[in-house]
């Protein structure tokens, strides 16, 4: 469970400079708050550069602050983060509306889309804005005319937030509890018995665990992305596109040079017989260099082995 700023919510609203600081002040003290229950509150790199009064962008509003107050909030905003666009889960094909809005690439559909993959990403916003409301109804229209509603929680004042972190259970903190928490929310993977093994000898990342939690989500939900017929469906046709192909892509096979250099390296024991698996096709945490690799392809009547998590392994 983490929260996202809603950009929308910053619409060149505020009157003045002082009404702005007021409203960011909140904010900022509703992320103080998160950080107690080890949670995050995620920004958009562009949001600096929003209106937030009719003549100033945030970036110049923030000189209003005193230099350690304002410095605090540009690191946050412009270096620290976390930045939710660099682990999103929905695309610019993602048709997504609200009040009759279209709110693809924004926090909105952001942490709508993820929803669908049993993320939780409530939203912060601004206050006053639009946004005093919860929860926020987001619609994703398909190709077929067809919409799914996804209702997401939003948070404008510190007493909501309080009160939905202290109804939460604390997020992930060790390997150990990624693996029991991913074995039971995952139940459609089957896991090699020492699949986390290779974590072990490896400092525990919040932001690695998360990623590497939020693409087991992905591989359970694509596995069930099968008609009657074990033909791939319409969401499987977008998952495979979104998150398997192009240079951008989660998922993806290892090179023809990595599966001849390093054969054995990506050859494991199969989690049934013992027999010898070879899976090069596997899940990326670019930032801490690491990698989930799973059985390929996926299919309906057949399982999805998940035989490692760990550090990549065709180093160089």
């Amino acid at each position: 469970m983490d929260f996202i700023v809603n950009d929308l919510s910053i619409k060149g609203q505020f009157p003045d400079i002082p009404s702005f600081c007021d409203a960011i002040r909140r904010v900022m003290s509703m992320r103080n708050i998160a950080k107690r229950f080890g949670r995050e509150i995620y920004c958009h790199r562009n949001v600096v550069n929003a209106q937030v009064t009719p003549k100033f962008i945030m970036q110049q509003a923030i000189q209003g602050f005193d230099r350690n107050e304002g410095q605090a909030i540009m690191q946050w905003l412009t270096r620290n983060g976390p930045f939710w666009e660099d682990s999103r889960l929905h695309n610019p094909s993602d048709y997504l509306e609200c009040c009759e809005e279209i709110v693809t690439d924004s926090a909105i559909g952001e942490a709508a889309l993820a929803s669908l993959h049993e993320v939780r990403r409530d939203l912060v916003s601004l206050s006053p804005s639009s946004w005093e409301y919860t929860p926020i109804d987001v619609y994703l229209r398909g190709n077929d005319d067809k919409s799914q509603l996804l209702k997401v929680v939003n948070h404008w004042h510190e007493n909501s937030l309080t009160s939905v972190l202290e109804g939460n259970p604390l997020p992930i903190s060790s390997w150990q509890q990624l693996a029991t928490f991913s074995k039971s929310h995952c139940s459609d993977l089957i896991f090699s018995e020492d699949a986390f093994k290779p974590l072990e000898g490896s400092p525990f990342v919040p932001g690695a665990s998360e990623k590497i939690l939020m693409l087991l989500k992905i591989l359970n939900f694509f596995k069930n992305c099968f008609d009657e017929k074990k033909k791939r469906t319409m969401k499987g046709h977008q998952l495979y596109q979104e998150y398997f192909t192009g240079s951008k892509a989660w998922f993806t096979d290892s090179s023809v040079s990595e599966k001849h250099d390093f054969i054995s390296e990506l050859t494991f024991k199969h989690p049934k017989d013992g027999a010898a698996i070879f899976c090069p096709w596997h899940g990326k945490v670019k930032s801490h260099q690491m990698r989930v690799h799973f059985s390929w392809p996926i299919r309906s009547d057949e399982p999805l082995y998940v035989v490692y998590i760990g550090p990549k392994i065709t180093k160089r």
